[in-house]
């Protein structure tokens, strides 16, 4: 079944639109302080698609997920009252306790890590607000933790170029329905435990 590669093709085009960039910087934003989409699943595609571009991408996904992550910081300072029983309804009540925890035990180098963890990047932005994090490490960690993530996945994709994107296009259907397999199980094995 070829749904992953005709979605694949749509997303390709979609990295294509003039107004991509706009879209791109909203998501980084966004996931930094409230949205559930990490922006690689719109930085890569556009990366892809022009591979020339990737650095000014990861430079922008960075800009606007520290932007985001400012956001999220005034969120846990101003506001975690509110946002208490959002992250209790999403599901990420012990995520975020494991977040706190690690704050207590690594204080800024969590947010270095942050950039690369499975985690929503919004629960350690959150987090920090509402620990009273000292503003600018949080911020300064954020660049670097974050811009190295967007870099690396830049950098991968502009050293594999447009070899990359016919190989991924190739195998998309397999590696997407692979993926759906491992969540299923995932999903199984967490309920059954």
């Amino acid at each position: 079944m070829k749904l992953f590669s005709s979605l694949y093709d749509k997303v390709i085009l979609w990295a294509k639109h003039p107004h991509a960039d706009r879209y791109l910087a909203t998501l980084s934003f966004a996931e930094s302080s409230f949205f559930p989409i990490p922006p690689d699943v719109m930085m890569i595609p556009m990366a892809l698609a022009r591979p020339d571009r990737g650095w000014r991408l990861a430079l922008l996904t960075t800009l606007f997920s520290v932007i985001g992550g400012v956001a999220g910081y005034m969120i846990g300072l101003w506001g975690f009252e509110l946002v208490e029983p959002i992250i209790q309804q999403a599901g990420y009540l012990d995520r975020f306790e494991k977040v706190v925890a690690w704050f207590a035990e690594w204080g800024i180098w969590i947010i270095f890590i942050a950039g690369f963890s499975p985690i929503p990047y919004k629960l350690f932005t959150i987090s920090a607000g509402m620990l009273h994090m000292m503003f600018i490490p949080f911020v300064m960690a954020s660049i670097i933790g974050r811009g190295a993530r967007f870099f690396l996945v830049a950098g991968l994709i502009r050293w594999g170029g447009t070899a990359m994107e016919q190989k991924l296009r190739r195998y998309i259907d397999r590696i997407g329905w692979t993926v759906v397999a491992l969540i299923v199980v995932g999903v199984l094995i967490y309920y059954l435990r």
